[in-house]
């Protein structure tokens, strides 16, 4: 991926249609094959974008689009103006959904975090139908996780699909980072139903360790896609082969060829390499959550569900859990982000690097006990 990059720098080629390059071709496979890995539907199309967060700007976009036209308007063209708002569910949703409502012109004040599971961070589906019924048959949106940010849970998505055939939604899944859990055969159980999806967010800069901008966003409904991105000018053409004529169906005009290093480093490593990076990173999560919950100085704040352990100390001090955190950032061995979880300072340890193994977490758990001691009985 990392020299696939140096090519896409060096060649500077703009992937925004075939024609002129193998840019957009090379884009379309990497979209198909990135597909296949993950078992998703073969009627999805997709392309690569910046991050999850204009993927998810392009899904919330689409639903848009859709939502106008439940109502007689085509947004693309006449603007959002006169329509009632749309209400857009959520549960534990990513902060850049927030974001790309506010983009895409619905409105932040529209998304309503509906409860929660108890002790989890997964959407209540019961409550989730209860707002559904009271909605009425008017539309709205979905937004469903799909490997929450602090605690990788996700959304039941096949009991969200369940519910489409009775109320009238939009389904965007977020599966930002757990998504790529699909790769292997013992974790793809979590995205079922996924295939009931509108749209889909998947990044390919974390998990699948490709640099740098590269994310992608797939879709059951491209003619709306088209509809949102077309491009009309004098001097470019217009869509002939639109799946991968990306110049009409995403929000850049101008596209740096993000796409080479996905479709390298999915021919590089395979079905088999990319399944055993996820079970492998999952497993030494697992080896870190035991290590810290079996020692005095810890306490885990969540069950270990994927390749995220979330852990405080034990003795609760705010205070000591900064100073440690610092001091980790300072002695360099590991890199932890600070978060909060139910309104509880926590450290948050996301193992997705290709080359971390279980010595790795080793180092780590000493280092952390190391500082932890210090954090908790600083020197006067």
């Amino acid at each position: 991926a990392l020299a696939a990059d140096w090519v896409v720098s060096s060649y500077d080629q703009h992937a925004q249609r075939n024609g002129d390059t193998g840019a957009a071709a090379s884009e379309a496979q990497a979209v198909d094959l990135l597909r296949q890995l993950l078992h998703w539907p073969e009627h999805w199309t997709g392309l690569c974008v910046t991050g999850a967060t204009m993927a998810n700007y392009v899904g919330m976009a689409l639903a848009r689009q859709w939502y106008g036209k439940q109502h007689g308007r085509d947004v693309a063209v006449d603007g959002v103006w006169g329509l009632p708002p749309m209400t857009v569910f959520a549960g534990a949703s990513h902060s850049s959904t927030s974001k790309a409502l506010s983009m895409a012109g619905i409105g932040h004040g529209q998304l309503h975090a509906l409860p929660l599971l108890p002790g989890r961070e997964a959407l209540d589906v019961a409550a989730l139908e209860r707002a559904l019924v009271a909605h009425g048959d008017v539309p709205c949106t979905v937004v469903a996780s799909a490997g929450t940010v602090n605690t990788v849970d996700f959304d039941d998505l096949a009991a969200i699909a369940a519910l489409k055939a009775r109320h009238p939604f939009w389904l965007h899944v977020d599966a930002a980072f757990g998504g790529i859990a699909a790769a292997s055969d013992k974790y793809r159980g979590l995205l079922a139903g996924i295939e009931a999806a509108d749209s889909v967010t998947v990044d390919a800069h974390k998990w699948l360790n490709v640099p740098y901008d590269c994310a992608l966003t797939y879709t059951a409904h491209l003619p709306l896609q088209l509809e949102v991105f077309q491009n009309r000018s004098a001097y470019l053409p217009a869509p002939l082969a639109v799946e991968d004529n990306y110049l009409h169906l995403a929000p850049e005009n101008s596209r740096r060829f993000r796409a080479l290093p996905l479709w390298m480093t999915l021919l590089a490593y395979g079905r088999e390499g990319h399944a055993e990076l996820v079970e492998r990173n999952c497993a030494s999560a697992q080896r870190l959550g035991e290590l810290l919950g079996g020692d005095p100085l810890f306490r885990l704040v969540a069950p270990v569900r994927l390749n995220v352990v979330c852990f405080t100390l034990a003795n609760g001090d705010a205070a000591a859990l900064q100073r440690l955190h610092k001091a980790l950032h300072e002695d360099g061995t590991a890199y932890l982000s600070p978060s909060v979880l139910d309104g509880q300072p926590m450290l948050r340890a996301a193992l997705c690097n290709w080359r971390t193994t279980d010595a790795d977490v080793e180092q780590t758990y000493a280092a952390l006990k190391r500082l932890a001691t210090a954090a908790v009985h600083p020197s006067p």
